[in-house]
């Protein structure tokens, strides 16, 4: 059964994009029937047819890579960006 229509027809209705328009698999020949924009709001109002939430970005592997440069890892001249000498200092680069 295809829903594209219906589909559009409620992101349209709940503001979101397609992809976030969820629709109750018990429910589709209801959902299928539904062609104006009345029909589908009745369909979101008796939940048939939801918004998903938002997925957020997970700050994990940001915290994970500020706790290790607080340690003072990943300074490293491989790390630094700029030209050669601005990168590690003349005498450094003379030294190793």
């Amino acid at each position: 059964m295809n829903l594209r229509t219906q589909r559009k027809l409620a992101a349209k209705v709940l503001k979101c994009g397609v992809n976030r328009v969820w629709i109750d698999p018990e429910r589709t020949d209801e959902v299928s029937i539904a062609i104006t924009r009345e029909e589908i709001r009745k369909l979101v109002h008796e939940k048939a047819i939801v918004a998903l939430r938002e997925n957020s970005q997970s700050r994990a592997r940001a915290r994970l890579l500020s706790a290790k440069k607080k340690k003072g890892r990943r300074i490293g001249p491989g790390s630094k960006k700029g030209k050669k000498f601005a990168v590690v200092s003349r005498k450094k680069r003379w030294m190793h």
